[in-house]
């Protein structure tokens, strides 16, 4: 490839032509668009000479990484360690890129060692999230308030939860809270009057209030008939309806993202069944929320990003055996 005419282009033009390139490649659509936005970012927040000048540079590797350190811990509240890896990965695509034809073989994870064959690296994962950062959760916040479904849906169970029926003292209101969220997360509760009765029976609204977790453990493990039954997830978002900012919502979307990242950055050292446990997941929330430079965004808003995030990068296979494992973990 002439790289005196991929200097020529413009930012807009040299992103289009890129992206093109990508396309060819094995890569998922989600991570060619962000491959699109985050390789270009020293251009963005420098210069074109120093774009250019950085991954053309001899001594790449610690060019780049010095380069983009200087100009995450001048831009960026995120976790410069974490952010930097992510962002070296894309210069060096590009760099791929720049010495194929046009359609050079895909990329893979092995690349990464013909680039810097010396350094040792940690086991790549077979899927590649964007890093946590300010810019990721606005994307992804902006993203669900464009989503109407999920936002008419949320202004339903605000207005039920908060306005229609408030309290916990009737086991009527209870009932009709419980089967909405039942229906709209499809939790697969085929027998919701047990469980609201069970609620009923906790007598829970000054520790809501009070944004007491371990309430949630207690609201989970409902008997029906003569089964004990484990609601972990429908626990949290019972809690997180009537609470959002003291209860994050406990879904397997949320399970994936985290375990994701402690894999691949260590922001912390849980164990997965951590996760299964409602007070050190909130916990383990908050220490994704820390390690990231997050601290702007509430729990809720935490919630919906990394909701989303998990939704785009780990997708469920829906088929029967799915279904029926879905059930059996309600």
């Amino acid at each position: 490839m002439d790289i005196d005419k991929m200097k020529a282009l413009s930012y807009e033009e040299l992103r289009a032509t890129y992206k093109g390139f990508l396309h060819s490649q094995s890569i998922s659509k989600l991570t060619i668009n962000t491959a699109y936005t985050d390789t270009f970012y020293l251009w963005r927040k420098g210069s074109k000479d120093l774009f250019w000048d950085t991954v053309t540079a001899m001594d790449f590797e610690d060019s780049a990484k010095n380069e983009l350190i200087k100009a995450l811990t001048e831009n960026s509240t995120g976790n410069v360690k974490s952010l930097v890896n992510s962002y070296l990965s894309h210069l060096r695509k590009f760099r791929l890129f720049l010495v194929s034809d046009g359609t050079a073989q895909p990329f893979t994870p092995m690349q990464d060692k013909v680039d810097n064959p010396s350094k040792p690296r940690k086991k790549r994962l077979d899927v590649e999230v964007p890093a946590p950062s300010i810019e990721q959760v606005d994307f992804y916040l902006e993203k669900w308030d464009g989503l109407e479904n999920y936002h008419l849906q949320e202004d339903a169970l605000h207005k039920l939860f908060f306005e229609l029926c408030p309290k916990n003292t009737d086991i009527v209101d209870i009932l009709l809270k419980a089967s909405t969220l039942n229906d709209f997360y499809s939790t697969n509760i085929f027998s919701i009057y047990p469980v609201a009765k069970h609620i009923y029976n906790l007598d829970i609204d000054a520790r809501l209030n009070a944004g007491d977790v371990t309430l949630v453990g207690d609201v989970q493990y409902v008997t029906i008939g003569d089964t004990l039954k484990n609601f972990y997830s429908f626990a949290s978002k019972y809690c997180s309806h009537h609470n959002p900012l003291e209860y994050p919502i406990y879904d397997s979307y949320v399970d994936e993202v985290l375990r994701y990242f402690r894999n691949n950055d260590e922001f912390s050292d849980f164990q997965d069944g951590d996760l299964k446990e409602y007070v050190k997941f909130k916990s383990i929330l908050n220490d994704f929320r820390t390690f990231y430079g997050l601290d702007q965004y509430n729990l809720k808003q935490i919630d919906q990003y990394v909701w989303q995030l998990g939704k785009d990068y780990f997708p469920k296979n829906y088929g029967k055996k799915s279904s029926i494992l879905k059930i059996s973990k309600s």
